[in-house]
């Protein structure tokens, strides 16, 4: 690969400490991502509940950019590794540019809480009393509350020998009290800890007779606070402090080990709430004393330590903008469709068999793929249902189908992925009743995740075995498919159909690899065919022939394929990447990657779709895949990418997946050789909204 040498002056300010590289950083390009989405925050045209909600997302996406990324890099740091990663930086001054990127966007998050939501919630009558604002009603009825709700579930706890200090789970709201004076026993105690417990709510909704406004609501810290002084008698309350703490919540499972991969990693879970502390963040007004016993007790250095003026966790305040009745500040509601092949169908069956049915969520519904399972589970002529689950949720109609169509007598396997992250304990819960109803449930492959998503139909017509299939780009997870882009694709071709019944008997038994006719497959063949693929359009460019790449996907990061597209682009081809998240690929870059754009989507549906477009000479290749371009998805899980074969469905998929992309000026951010983003600009005319313009496509809004 040739060494970058960027023309003229080239600052990057996500990788300052590496402007040769021709990678990015990885942890910086995540903090990047969240940056983009508070920008939703600040977008006049987002309506204001929305604008909780992103901000809620964002806290949630960082206590998981914490729990893992952070605390990877300060578990490189203690084994001493050289690199953090393809950008050939060391971890300690990765985790110092990250640690600064982090303190200022997360000082912007509450600045946009404090002096735009909050304020704006307000102007509607959605309001959050502060204690130092409750008027004598307020005061009383939280006190009446305190006493009532909250102090009978409390455990203060004072630190002396006796008491040393308690267990904090990881997330948890806990109060660092600072007090004088001697309690009953005549004891002497300087700092006491209170554990909120999760049973309580974060935030209480004010009676509408004393709330003042519309909907009042009151923080649970307020009310603490304001009585903490009732759980310590007879001593001075100095101070009291919200804080929480942030684990490393990586699992680690040893294969010799795990005899039983469910039971070890039942285990595993209640250890992940006290593994070992990567942040701690505190109320701003915390005393400096008091946050460096904090620091002191967690074993972190000043790095680690977040002031905040707020809320410790806002993403408990996501329950708002679905708690408060004013579609007025919600993006206005939409009708999900269904492909009228399938509508009002006895059986889907004969319109699979006929022709490829293709399904774009979140404009057309889940609907459909739940009527597959749930027919097939009552069909007679079916007589087996392989399925795929890598996030189902907790309530889903898809298991609850499978979980029929084996009480029905069919042959219903199940691969479970239990280490689907943060979904663990949902997916132990529904292999247990899979397996109470008899279906044959499997845990894929040690060491590889299952993230393929596919959904296997057998069922005998005319004394004949058929199969038919659904794959697609997201998870089987009903509410997920109402707010992220996903394809989903329901096929009878026997070659693609073979395939899938090839994958699951691998996975669900022994053996070698089989060659596939249709399908790519990770860890086996899918990185190698899409290196050639894009060797593909090398060999056409060098021909002075039109070449073009198209990829969108949620994450690009794996090295070989970035220095494939490096070559690529300097042989001609003209490449179009549409990456949500992470990219560490470096764009417009002279002499390495002039031919390359790159492209980020943000807006009000998660960009989940991976579709991968090559020209190939006219052939106009498309491919929808479970994969992203990187390294764990080539070579560490089970993945699936298919051909798309029909050219109707070919057609759409252009027409609805990446071309409106392309044109979008609304919600799109492009990226600049040293890993900025612009937000992109029209030329002329109105903004482009490739959301809207779907919808516009799909769906009747009502009236």
């Amino acid at each position: 690969m040739p060494e970058l040498r960027p023309r003229g002056k080239m600052v990057n300010a996500m990788n300052p400490l590496h402007p040769s590289s021709p990678f990015l950083n990885r942890e910086l390009s995540l903090l990047a991502f969240n940056r983009r989405v508070l920008h939703l925050v600040e977008a006049d045209d987002t309506p204001l509940l929305e604008r909780l909600r992103y901000l809620c997302i964002v806290s949630s996406n960082m206590d998981e950019f914490f729990e893992i990324r952070v605390a990877g890099l300060m578990e490189q740091i203690h084994q001493g590794l050289p690199s953090s990663g393809p950008d050939g930086l060391p971890p300690a001054l990765v985790y110092e540019q990250v640690a600064r990127e982090a303190h200022a966007l997360i000082e912007h998050q509450y600045t946009l809480l404090n002096s735009l939501v909050l304020p704006r919630l307000a102007e509607e009558g959605i309001c959050f009393h502060r204690r130092g604002h409750w008027n004598p009603a307020q005061r009383e009825w939280t006190r009446d509350y305190f006493f009532r709700e909250v102090m009978p579930v409390l455990t203060p706890i004072g630190l002396d020998t006796a008491h040393p200090f308690p267990r904090i789970l990881n997330k948890s709201l806990n109060f660092a009290v600072e007090l004088s004076g001697k309690d009953a026993f005549g004891r002497h105690c300087a700092n006491a800890v209170v554990q909120a417990p999760r049973s309580l709510p974060r935030f209480i909704r004010l009676p509408s007779d004393i709330a003042g406004c519309r909907d009042g609501f009151v923080f649970l810290s307020s009310i603490l606070h304001a009585n903490v002084g009732e759980l310590f008698q007879g001593m001075t309350v100095a101070g009291c402090y919200q804080f929480r703490v942030t684990r490393n919540s990586e699992l680690f499972l040893e294969e010799e080990e795990a005899k039983n991969l469910r039971l070890i990693l039942q285990g595993e879970l209640s250890h992940r709430q006290f593994g070992d502390e990567v942040r701690l963040e505190v109320a701003e007004n915390c005393s400096e004393s008091m946050a460096r016993f904090l620091l002191d007790t967690f074993g972190l250095d000043e790095q680690a330590l977040y002031r905040v003026n707020g809320p410790v966790n806002l993403v408990r305040l996501m329950q708002v903008a679905d708690m408060v009745d004013r579609p007025d500040l919600r993006f206005p509601r939409f009708t999900q469709s269904i492909p009228k092949t399938l509508e009002k169908k006895a059986s889907l069956f004969p319109a699979l068999r006929r022709k490829d049915v293709l399904l774009h969520h979140p404009f057309e519904s889940f609907a459909p793929v739940v009527e597959f399972v749930q027919q097939a589970a009552s069909d007679p002529q079916v007589l087996a249902i392989k399925q795929t689950v890598y996030r189902a949720g907790t309530d889903s109609e898809l298991i609850d189908a499978l979980i029929e169509a084996a009480r029905q007598g069919k042959e219903v396997t199940v691969v479970v992925e239990l280490l689907a992250r943060f979904d663990e304990e949902a997916n132990i819960n529904w292999a247990a009743k899979l397996e109470e109803a008899g279906a044959h449930v499997v845990y894929g492959v040690f060491g590889y995740k299952t993230h393929a998503k596919m959904c296997m139909v057998i069922r005998r017509e005319d004394g004949v075995l058929h199969r038919y299939v659904h794959l697609g780009t997201g998870n089987y997870h009903s509410n997920t498919t109402k707010v992220y882009t996903d394809f989903g694709l329901f096929t009878a071709h026997p070659e693609i159909t073979a395939d899938v019944n090839a994958v699951f008997l691998q996975i669900t038994g022994l053996g070698r690899h089989a060659p596939l006719r249709r399908l790519f497959q990770s860890p086996f063949t899918l990185h190698t065919e899409l290196s050639a693929a894009i060797q593909r359009e090398i060999q056409v460019a060098r021909t002075g022939q039109r070449a073009h790449i198209i990829a969108k996907m949620n994450a690009l990061t794996e090295p070989g394929i970035i220095g494939q597209l490096y070559e690529a682009s300097q042989a001609g081809v003209r490449i179009d990447l549409i990456v949500r998240g992470v990219c560490l690929l470096r764009p417009g870059v002279p002499g390495l990657s002039e031919r390359i754009r790159v492209f980020s989507i943000i807006g009000r549906f998660l960009e989940h779709h991976r579709v991968f477009y090559f020209r190939h000479d006219g052939a106009h290749d498309v491919f929808l895949s479970s994969a992203d371009w990187m390294e764990r998805n080539f070579f560490r899980r089970i993945e699936i990418c298919v051909p798309i074969l029909d050219a109707g469905v070919k057609r759409r998929i252009l027409r609805e997946g990446l071309r409106p992309y392309l044109r979008d000026t609304a919600q799109t951010w492009e990226m600049t050789g040293d890993g900025q983003y612009r937000k992109r600009q029209r030329r002329r005319g109105p903004d482009f909204c490739a959301h809207d313009f779907l919808l516009a496509q799909f769906q009747k809004r009502p009236e």
